[in-house]
């Protein structure tokens, strides 16, 4: 286990001069129009993966990011948390990769290592703050930049083995979207087979978590207020049932018929809908990022329901959840662009329009010639 000393060599690496030796894109203002930029990494500490990254998700979290929807950005920003690629350099005291690894890093880059959290494997929960992968301020103080770019220097501590079973382009997805959902499913006992599970949304989260639910053997029932998404859930995804939630005969029949729901939803929408749904004591997690929630706080007393909260995982979560993609076949359904494509692909995301996930292909469209 590192300490509060190897913290200190990492910043003291971090601190030498470094000539910008990183290609990027970046977010200038709010508008959220990316184009390329040139800024330094830090040289490899002792505990440093630096590697090339060959892919990079985009999740919804970029768009308020980069257009600074909660006024906090620091610009220019360089978006991106599902990052992939190989091991090109290691420092002196690494143990857990070697050059040529493929390796991947989801949404924090550090942790204070010394809180209760960070000795429990729940880094994403670090009591003297989480160092997010980008628009972050780290603990030598620099901002911390993402994916979209040529390279990345990350301690090892923070950074995850990708199985060759699958292909970095769609292990990318599974570092966000993949841990978020498969996350609380551990938590609250979501793995056990023959139990329900309600999925609401069907997108990036959606999806994977369908197809994460099917490999834990629970039957799945996707809630959607759109009726042409049906033959994709059942005959695609391989959800058992499709539940039109603006029909009001179909919402009447599924009372109390599911243990769980997972709210993948960013948008707004009343969770009074969704709560009857629920059997006695059923819990319905929320990991979508719509801009309020409200509810009839009687929809939990009847019933001794809860609703909670989930965001990302532990490096530990993210692993284990790598290891059983690998295992099961599961991996999430992609749009592969270059990143040239990138701003175009960012408005096809406010409005809905992917399959599911894009995935920007860093090594064949982003070269740094710094």
């Amino acid at each position: 286990t590192q300490t509060h000393t190897d913290r200190e060599e990492a910043m003291e690496s971090s601190s030498r001069p470094v000539s910008e030796n990183c290609l990027g894109w970046a977010a200038r203002d709010p508008s959220g129009a990316l184009s390329p930029f040139n800024f330094s990494r830090r040289l490899p500490g002792p505990h440093d993966v630096s590697y090339r990254i060959t892919h990079c998700g985009i999740c919804h979290a970029e768009l308020l990011w980069t257009r600074n929807c909660f006024g906090t950005t620091k610009y220019p920003i360089v978006p991106g948390h599902e990052i992939v690629g190989v091991v090109a350099e290691v420092g002196s005291s690494v143990t857990r990769f070697k050059v040529g690894d493929r390796v991947g890093t989801g949404n924090f880059v550090n942790s204070c290592r010394d809180c209760e959290y960070c000795h429990e494997d729940m880094e994403h929960c670090c009591a003297k703050g989480t160092v997010w992968t980008y628009d972050a301020i780290d603990f030598d103080g620099s901002v911390t930049r993402g994916g979209l770019s040529t390279h990345i220097v990350v301690d090892e501590r923070y950074c995850v083995h990708i199985p060759e079973k699958i292909p970095l382009e769609l292990a990318a997805p599974l570092l966000c979207a993949g841990v978020t959902v498969y996350s609380p499913m551990i938590r609250h006992g979501m793995n056990k087979p023959g139990k329900s599970l309600g999925v609401l949304g069907l997108g990036g989260l959606g999806h994977v978590a369908v197809k994460l639910a099917k490999a834990f053997g629970l039957i799945v029932t996707v809630l959607s207020t759109s009726p042409s998404k049906k033959r994709e859930a059942l005959d695609v995804l391989g959800a058992d049932q499709f539940l039109v939630t603006s029909d009001k005969a179909e919402m009447e029949d599924a009372r109390k018929s599911l243990d769980f729901i997972i709210d993948t939803a960013s948008a707004y929408h009343p969770l009074d809908l969704y709560l009857p749904l629920l059997k006695t004591s059923g819990v319905l997690v929320v990991v979508g990022a719509p801009p309020e929630m409200k509810f009839n706080p009687v929809n939990l007393f009847m019933g001794l329901k809860s609703i909670c909260g989930s965001a990302c995982g532990s490096i530990k979560e993210t692993q284990e959840m790598l290891e059983f993609c690998a295992e099961k076949g599961v991996v999430p359904i992609i749009e592969l662009i270059p990143i040239q494509d990138i701003n175009s692909a960012l408005e096809r995301l406010e409005n809905n329009d992917v399959r599911y996930r894009f995935v920007v292909n860093i090594e064949k469209s982003l070269v740094c010639e710094c």
